[in-house]
This record gives structure tokens, C-alpha cells and sequence, in this order.
């Protein structure tokens, strides 16, 4: 089933974003790297976007993209001949969800080396939103899908962390893109443990080759290898030189896997390859998931905030306390 369309609200109407777009550049999200304070609607099935507050907003949250994004790329020079880009499709939407256990560690699954879009990624459970279904639920669905796991209703709570602007492949030259999505992190904290989720997990091979539960150190760590920046910010020095994830066997069954520090610290490359790596976006997401702990700094206005009513004019960095989940 198609995925669900992002709207922007450019003219006082919710707008589909041709496919071809920057949804950064069309909300005029201004110069540097962001992230960008945008006012969302998070409604079922579809999400609205807005640089300015407007009736129904539901959140304002932290908008980024990565500095080498193809499609801020494509809006700044001319269209080459015979590369076209699809004119009937919009930007797609997708949620991923950043389940942290009772004790403050996350999930992070890798992609199957089979699957033609990011193999070998680290990336949390996460696709795409049906047509007509509410966002929490599509993530929720994703990570049944994709590791096996079902969180009891009443069990965990909720809150949206950011917006990601995805592209795949990610950089031109590895080609033009096939893939735009606006993704939506959305934090899931577990009244359960690390080891009793991890008890419950069964990945779907097809899908998962393995996976790993982070610790705010590591994460801090993986979250500041900034991809596409001249400047890579300086790693903690107390950093493990490997991380224990399992991983599946051919039959399903896990192993455990000592994972090297330096595959997670991985930068992107510039041409294409299938090495294993932590993608951008997800780096973007721990970011924000380390703030949602106060582990670190605020860095440029990246905090999520939920507002109670109407949108408001200034950005609080402070995010309100979780909703409930619905379980479903």
C-alpha cells in the first residue's frame, strides 16, 4: 500500500510537496543546517507541515536534513538532461520508533544486507505510515513487524522527538534519488526493562540481520559523528572500543556479536557502498533522544515540544511530560 503523503500548508491550504522538493526549501527552513522550528499536525494518516503556527498544530517540532541532502542539492542547480524525476509522486511518509527500556537504553536494528534500500544500516524499528492510520500506531506495527514485539497497553508512553527529511540513495553521486520520505521519530518509553523486552524480541530475518541496545554514553558517542560536517565534534573518552549486539543465524536463531566502536563512529561515504553504518537521520534521533534525558546540551534549537494548545510564537526547549499510549 502507498505510503501516506506529506502536506505542506504554503497558501492557507494543505499542499501535497512534489516529489522532486526540498520540504526544508519550501518551508524557507533558512541557511545552515538546522534543525528548523516547524509546526506540525499529526494526524492520521498524513502529517502537515507549517514554518508558522496555524489552527490544529498539535506540535512544534526540530525539522533537519543532512548538509548533503540531494534534494536541497537538485534545488540550487539546473536539471540534467535525460535524469528527470518523477512528477507524479509526492514526499512519503515514515515513523520510527526510539524504544527506550525502564533502564535508559535504546533499540537499534540492522537492516538485512538483502534488502535493495539502506542494507547494513543501523537504524531504530521504523517504514512506512498506511493510508487512514495514526502514527504511533504505524510504528508500533513496524516494530511487530520487524522484531516481533508487542508492548502491552498501559505499558509505555509516547512523545514525538523530531522530523527528518530522508532521501535514498542520500547523496548524488551515488545516483539520482528513488526514495523521499519525511520521517518522524517518535519516543516509546517502556515501563520494562532492557532484558525483559530483549526476552520478547523475535526479529524477522528477512528484515533484521541484527541488533543492539544503546546506552546514553554509547549513543552520545554514535550521536556526534556528524555526517557531512567539516568538523567532527570531539568523541567522550571513555568510550568502550566495542558494543555487544546479537546477531541472526541463517535458521533465526541470535548469537552474540561483539560489535567494533568504529563500525557505529562509521561516516557516510561519498560513493556508494554497502559497509555497515548508523544512518544519519538515526544519529539525529539519539540526539534528540539524549537531550529528551537532559544528557546534553541543547544544540541549535533541537528540542521537541508538544504544545497543549494553540502553537506558540516562541520555541520552549523544554518537551512536556510523555502522552500515554494507546497499546494498540
Amino acid at each position: 500500500m502507498a505510503a501516506a503523503r506529506v502536506q505542506l500548508l504554503l497558501s492557507g491550504r494543505p499542499e501535497s510537496v512534489s516529489f522532486a522538493r526540498s520540504v526544508c526549501g519550501l518551508l524557507e527552513a533558512g541557511p545552515g543546517l538546522g534543525p528548523w522550528p516547524i509546526h506540525c499536525s499529526l494526524k492520521r494518516g498524513r502529517l502537515v507541515l507549517s514554518s508558522r503556527p496555524f489552527p490544529g498544530a498539535s506540535a512544534r517540532l526540530p525539522l533537519q536534513r543532512p548538509p548533503f541532502c540531494p534534494f536541497a542539492a537538485l534545488d540550487e542547480r539546473p536539471r540534467v538532461p535525460g535524469a528527470e524525476l518523477p512528477t507524479d509522486r509526492g514526499v512519503d511518509l515514515g515513523v520510527a520508533i526510539i524504544l527506550q527500556s525502564s533502564d535508559k537504553t535504546v533499540l537499534l536494528t540492522r537492516r538485512a544486507r538483502t534488502l535493495s534500500v539502506s542494507p547494513n544500516l543501523w537504524v531504530p524499528p521504523g517504514g512506512h505510515v498506511e493510508l487512514e492510520e495514526e502514527l504511533l500506531d504505524g510504528g508500533l506495527r513496524e516494530l511487530w513487524e520487524e522484531c516481533g514485539l508487542h508492548l502491552p497497553q498501559g505499558q509505555f508512553s509516547w512523545v514525538p522527538l523530531g522530523l527528518w527529511e530522508s532521501a535514498y540513495p542520500p547523496r548524488l553521486s551515488w545516483g539520482l534519488p528513488k526514495y523521499h520520505h519525511i520521517v518522524l521519530y517518535l519516543l516509546v518509553i517502556s515501563q520494562e526493562s532492557q532484558q525483559q523486552l530483549q526476552a520478547r524480541i523475535q526479529p524477522n530475518p528477512s528484515e533484521v540481520s541484527a541488533l543492539m541496545w544503546l546506552a546514553p554514553d554509547v549513543a552520545a558517542a554514535v550521536a556526534a559523528t556528524e555526517d557531512g560536517t567539516e568538523t567532527p565534534r570531539l568523541l567522550p573518552q571513555d568510550v568502550p572500543p566495542s558494543v555487544l549486539a546479537l546477531e541472526l543465524e541463517e535458521d533465526g536463531r541470535a548469537r552474540p556479536l561483539v560489535l567494533p566502536m568504529s563500525t557505529l563512529l562509521r561516516m557516510i561515504p561519498t560513493m556508494a557502498e554497502g559497509k555497515e553504518r548508523v544512518s544519519t537521520g538515526t544519529k539525529f534521533a539519539l540526539r534528540l533522544w539524549l537531550q529528551h534525558l537532559g544528557r546534553t546540551p541543547p544544540p541549535c534549537k533541537s528540542a521537541a515540544h508538544l504544545d497543549p494548545g494553540p502553537a506558540k510564537e516562541e520555541w520552549n526547549m523544554d518537551p512536556l511530560p510523555p502522552n500515554q499510549g494507546s497499546g494498540k
